[in-house]
């Protein structure tokens, strides 16, 4: 079965019944159907007292093309949790239509391990990211008729991009004003994908709505003949953006195919963003839920590294343990196999590769100062001496290994790393940032690059140095930084897989999201407007003449 069929034959249950296993009351709730609700900004103030549940962190090594199976952990370690008899909440990010079209197919988990209604979640779901998109090209249109008015803010430069939910490279520049009316200017101009937007960034670290508010106020939009920045609310667009906002900013609440429930969330890339669902999600989790599950994109490198160093420092949350997905594929792939050959065994393969596992651990272990396990997402064609080499291996550097079914088994796959966690999480741990936000931006660029990546150094073209020197004038020097770079290698090169010569990370540009709080270093040739791949997952989705939907999975 196909994992939208496994989906299917699963009867869910009302969201109301789910809601109530968290103590949420029906009118608290704001149903969309079903199976999907939104959850009230008053379930926060009811719950504000209640004792924060335990948090865990789920990451995982350097990406593949073969994927690693992080959400679907995720959910499983949820629903083990459920079967050993603790309160679990799930709190995830939304999948975005770019990678659900393009490279994934979907976003929700798979086998006996999905949130659900998986079509609706990876489609429109309750409209979040559309109400971003809308936000977002409001702000640029208001913008383009305050030019064609007169310009009485001066815009001598806008920074500000139009975006769409969409993997489509060729809007990745463009010229817009093109129609020779009176009073329209040509510029140059570009496009971003939604999920890098500012505000996508904004709405999951946003505390509230009022918050919400102050933070799209905030948001530069370009600067004028003075090279002072230009504002959001020297427009007074903050207060349209934050109505067209109003639903998206409350969490989502669905159910796992063994009906725990899920929050679901925010959904900026870690590749180009910071990677995590929204901060409102995450705190509403701790104070509904025993144990909060929670994921972060890509590697730890990447996702890991800007929740603990960006989101946990704006929330004060602090992960209890952390899991570190990894497949024995992966592991090969790291270590040079090629993927036709990935199901034979190799432990050769496995020698060459675990570094990659290793270099996650040691920085979440050493360098973060957290509690950490290595989660096995199990495939078929793994053997037993696969298992038994890393299993020795992980022994010898004290790292507890757990074997995870879920896709297969469902919770019941998932109750031994359950039981460890429930152990883990216990265990004293000595939290620390990479970085202080009182050093120098290029200090913070460095720690990263060197300390998370491994880097030797870093290497700033002429760009980066001076929108450096721009940013500290402005008074934004003390922010965190989110770099954006490639989440295939440790490096800002994607086919560096083993990153065995010193390599140095390259800074071409900086952006500066004065809204959200965080400057974007961009390293290597990262985009912030993804493209598809020659055969786009788009080729295989469609619907048939009953009604259903097949190919998303």
């Amino acid at each position: 079965m196909t994992d939208i069929e496994i989906a299917k034959s699963v009867e869910l249950e009302k969201i109301t019944k789910i809601a109530s296993k968290i103590g949420i009351n029906e009118e608290d709730i704001e149903q969309y159907g079903s199976y999907k609700a939104k959850i009230s900004e008053k379930v926060f103030e009811k719950v504000k007292d209640n004792k924060d549940g335990k948090l865990v962190l789920v990451t995982a090594l350097s990406p593949t093309p073969l994927g690693e199976g992080k959400t679907t952990v995720s959910i499983a370690i949820a629903d083990g949790l459920r079967k050993i008899n603790k309160k679990s909440i799930l709190a995830l990010r939304e999948p975005s239509l770019g990678p659900v079209f393009g490279i994934k197919g979907g976003a929700t988990g798979g086998g006996k391990v999905q949130v659900a209604p998986m079509e609706d979640i990876n489609l429109h779901f309750t409209g979040d990211i559309h109400a971003i998109t809308s936000a977002n090209n409001l702000l640029a249109s208001m913008i383009d008729n305050h030019i064609y008015f007169g310009n009485e803010l001066d815009f001598k430069e806008v920074t500000w991009k139009r975006c769409v939910d969409l993997n489509d490279r060729q809007l990745r520049v463009v010229e817009t004003g093109l129609s020779e009316e009176k009073n329209i200017k040509t510029r140059k101009d570009g496009f971003d994908i939604s999920v890098a937007s500012e505000i996508m960034a904004i709405l999951c670290l946003a505390e509230d709505i009022a918050d919400l508010r102050e933070k799209l106020g905030n948001i530069i939009i370009g600067y004028n003949s003075k090279e002072e920045p230009i504002y959001a609310k020297d427009l007074k667009a903050e207060g349209a953006m934050t109505v067209l906002l109003k639903d998206a900013i409350k969490p989502n609440l669905v159910q796992t195919l063994e009906h725990t429930p899920a929050i679901i969330h925010g959904g900026p890339f870690a590749n180009i963003a910071h990677g995590c669902n929204s901060i409102i999600a995450t705190k509403m989790a701790l104070k509904l839920g025993e144990y909060v599950i929670t994921e972060a994109g890509f590697g730890a490198d990447l996702g890991a590294e800007k929740f603990l160093n960006i989101k946990c420092r704006k929330a004060d949350l602090k992960p209890n343990a952390v899991v570190i997905v990894a497949t024995i594929k992966a592991i090969k792939y790291h270590g040079g196999i090629e993927k036709d050959k990935i199901q034979e065994e190799s432990i050769e393969g496995i020698k060459n590769g675990i570094e990659n596992l290793y270099r996650h651990i040691d920085n979440i272990k050493n360098k973060f100062g957290l509690n950490v396990i290595v989660a096995l997402n199990r495939y078929n064609s793994d053997t037993e001496e696969e298992i038994k080499y890393i299993k020795d291996k992980l022994n010898e550097k004290e790292i507890e290994l757990s074997i995870v079914e879920g896709w297969a088994k469902g919770g019941e796959g998932a109750t031994d790393i359950a039981q460890k966690l429930v152990n883990l999480v216990e265990k004293e741990e000595e939290f620390k940032f990479t970085y202080s936000l009182k050093e120098d931006i290029k200090e913070k660029i460095e720690k990263i690059a060197k300390d998370i990546y491994g880097a030797k150094g870093v290497i700033y073209e002429e760009e980066a140095k001076q929108k450096i020197e721009q940013f500290k004038l402005q008074g934004y020097g003390n922010l965190p930084v989110c770099i954006a770079k490639t989440q295939y290698s440790f490096s800002d090169n994607p086919k560096n897989l083993k990153c065995d010569d010193e390599y140095y990370i390259t800074i071409r540009d900086l952006e500066l999201k004065a809204g959200a709080g965080f400057i974007v270093a961009l390293a290597g040739k990262i985009m912030t407007m993804p493209g598809l791949p020659k055969h786009p997952a788009a080729e295989s989705i469609d619907i048939d003449e009953k009604g259903n939907i097949v190919g998303i999975f």
